[in-house]
């Protein structure tokens, strides 16, 4: 069995992930058994860090994927959240093993991502799934409200303290993630890492969304994700790049600007040294 170098660096940080990792072996042989797979080679890239994913033919020759996620705060929903959206707008889930955190997923043919078109289309698309994720139905399903993530978040960059740049900025961020989190009637059902390396283009409509991690919260909130990846974009007009994407989504533009700060001043980080991110956060401080 291959296993992607960058899986296996992710996993050896944390024990439970050494033991997910040390069992993958015998959780594809039986997966393979269960669901009469014929298994392909698994992706190995940059992004592949959190879940072993490989092509795969079920035995009616459909083609799918399969994908093995390693234990993960974020990404604990994923199976629920793919149950709700029943593929509009994500892909569709097949089969799934939710002790295992196992998926077999609905193929994307094409295998274009989002990224390979300008980053301006991108907006438009990813401001428009995300109209289609949010749904304020997500409550009697068990899911999260973010404010969990952020406060894990904020455990982070608190035992981070000694390396940052600019303390009263990282403690403003710290307070506006737990003021914009605090549970609201207006909440809606998150994806909260959408961003153009989770849109795949399909056969069955123009884009759908991959590696959601549904939590419930705040629906500017899952603009953000977006807005930090176009990281070249946002430092060169950061007001005006939340503004555009307030707009196309129908969201406030006020609260998306206060996360995008909050996001840049507080988020835990390797690189703390990184000027571009104070530079944003900077721009939009209230």
């Amino acid at each position: 069995m291959t296993i992607p170098a960058q899986l296996i660096a992710n996993c050896r940080k944390i024990p439970e992930r050494e033991a997910w990792l040390a069992s993958l072996p015998s959780m594809l042989a039986e997966l393979t058994r269960r669901w009469s797979l014929s298994v392909g080679s698994p992706f190995d890239h940059a992004a592949v860090t959190c879940s072993w994913v490989a092509p795969v033919a079920c035995a009616d020759r459909t083609p799918a994927i399969l994908k093995l996620a390693m234990p993960h705060m974020e990404g604990e929903h994923e199976i629920q959240g793919l149950r709700f959206w029943n593929g509009d707008p994500t892909v569709r889930l097949l089969e799934a093993d939710d002790k295992l955190g196992v998926m077999l997923l609905e193929r994307c043919e094409t295998g274009i991502l989002l990224q390979s078109v300008p980053e301006l289309e991108q907006d438009v698309v990813i401001a428009t799934l995300l109209k289609r994720l949010w749904r304020r139905s997500a409550s009697p399903n068990g899911f999260r409200h973010v404010s969990e993530m952020l406060n894990y978040w904020r455990a982070e960059t608190l035992a981070q303290v000694q390396h940052w740049p600019d303390a009263g900025l990282v403690n403003e961020g710290l307070r506006l993630l737990q003021a914009l989190s605090k549970p609201s009637p207006a909440d809606v059902l998150l994806a909260t890492d959408l961003h153009a390396g989770n849109v795949l283009r399909s056969a069955r409509k123009p884009w759908l969304v991959i590696d959601p991690k549904p939590f419930i919260g705040d629906a500017p909130y899952d603009l953000v994700q977006h807005l930090h990846v176009c990281e070249a974009r946002l430092h060169a007009d950061p007001i005006g790049m939340v503004m555009r994407l307030a707009d196309l989504a129908e969201v406030d533009t006020e609260r998306l600007r206060l996360w995008t700060f909050a996001r840049a001043a507080a988020d835990p980080r390797a690189e703390w040294n990184n000027r571009l991110w104070i530079d944003i956060a900077r721009a939009l401080a209230p």
